[in-house]
């Protein structure tokens, strides 16, 4: 399959993937990152995400596709709901936008670089990032709960739902997360698995392989 991740400002990234008329069907195992992707085929508009667990993704013959990927907490002041409505989902645009969704996706379908054309559009859309969102995921990704709600003033209820609306997640759910995407960096740099469970945050390796058959579905070396 032919697929390409793009830098691209503002956004997690943005990215292609297609596969020729003659080729088998892909499925490729998408894990829990907290992002949320907009992506284009040919029919139409996808919201995907966040995860919890790991989620198929099929990619058929012929088909093309353009993605946008918002970073955690990025999506929901441009999608206009919060992100917790669409945990573990894969909702057409158009639930969300309305008519306005299919204008886009004809506008994308008629360009003749539809990643950028699908960018352009969101970043039309973007709002500047609220600070109290990247202090949560910073705060929340070093501290337990408790100390992060008083770090950021907030009582651990409010940190609970303002945690929902941006990230779909619950703070403890978001940890494990971010805590989950890092290890996996780590172990894909090559770094030793003892070592990447220790400087991950883990109690020990134990619960490194743990929680990737949790939030993976699979053993890590698997994964790897």
């Amino acid at each position: 399959m032919g697929y390409r991740e793009y830098r691209t400002p503002g956004l997690a990234c943005s990215w292609t993937a297609a596969l020729p008329p003659d080729a088998e069907p892909f499925v490729q195992r998408v894990l829990p990152d907290g992002c949320v992707d907009l992506i284009w085929t040919g029919g139409g508009i996808l919201v995907a995400g966040p995860d919890t667990g790991p989620m198929p993704a099929v990619v058929r013959p012929g088909e093309e596709l353009a993605a946008v990927r918002f970073a955690p907490g990025a999506a929901p002041p441009v999608l206009g709901v919060p992100a917790d409505a669409l945990r573990d989902g894969r909702v057409p645009l158009r639930d969300l936008w309305g008519g306005e969704a299919d204008r886009l996706a004809e506008a994308v379908a008629a360009a003749s670089d539809r990643r950028a054309a699908l960018v352009e559009a969101l970043r039309a859309r973007m709002v500047p990032a609220d600070p109290l969102v990247a202090a949560m995921a910073g705060r929340l990704a070093e501290v337990s709960v408790r100390e992060a709600a008083d770090a950021l003033g907030l009582g651990e209820r409010q940190l609970r739902r303002r945690s929902l609306a941006a990230f779909g997640y619950g703070p403890k759910t978001l940890q494990r997360v971010l805590r989950f995407q890092r290890a996996l960096g780590l172990a894909r740099a090559g770094r030793p698995l003892a070592e990447v469970a220790f400087t991950a945050g883990y109690a020990d390796q134990a619960h490194f392989a743990h929680e990737v058959r949790a939030l993976a579905g699979e053993p890590v070396r698997t994964l790897l």
